[in-house]
């Protein structure tokens, strides 16, 4: 027997699927108008900047991101052409790859986070109180929680 949703339920759930739709597609507006990084681009780096020698290995940096290895290596390539990031071998994997953030692609980084940052504390944290924050967090980590890996 279907469990339907709740009249809130539904109302959360139209809320939220609002929000996964319209935001990313707002935060990429904002990234290619201000400096011509695509949203999917500026995640990758600002991962790869937040990493020791700022690399991963790439099947790590796809789970991270929540993209497919092939999504990945195609946005990747893209990256490289650009001079932002490089592949190198795997030390520890021989079939395996490490992207690496170049310095180019450190400064490149520097120039979108201020707007980036700017613009998702307007759509965002603005709008909310540090136990709005705090309980964004629980909800949002509960969820993560039960999405499969890759997901």
């Amino acid at each position: 027997m279907t469990r339907w949703l709740s009249e809130p339920e539904l109302d959360t759930w139209m809320s939220l699927t609002r929000v996964l739709l319209l935001l990313p597609a707002a935060l990429d507006r904002q990234l290619r108008e201000d400096t011509g990084v695509p949203h999917a681009y500026y995640q990758v780096l600002a991962i790869l900047s937040d990493q020791p020698d700022r690399s991963l290995r790439m099947t790590d940096l796809a789970k991270v991101t929540g993209t497919t290895p092939s999504r990945l290596s195609h946005a990747v390539a893209s990256l490289e052409q650009r001079g932002w990031v490089e592949r190198r071998a795997c030390p520890t994997d021989r079939r395996g790859q490490v992207a690496r953030l170049t310095d180019t692609g450190q400064a490149v980084l520097g120039t979108a986070a201020p707007g980036h940052v700017a613009e998702v504390r307007r759509l965002v944290f603005d709008h909310l109180t540090d136990d709005d924050v705090a309980r964004l967090k629980t909800i949002t980590d509960k969820i993560a929680d039960a999405l499969p890996p890759g997901a």
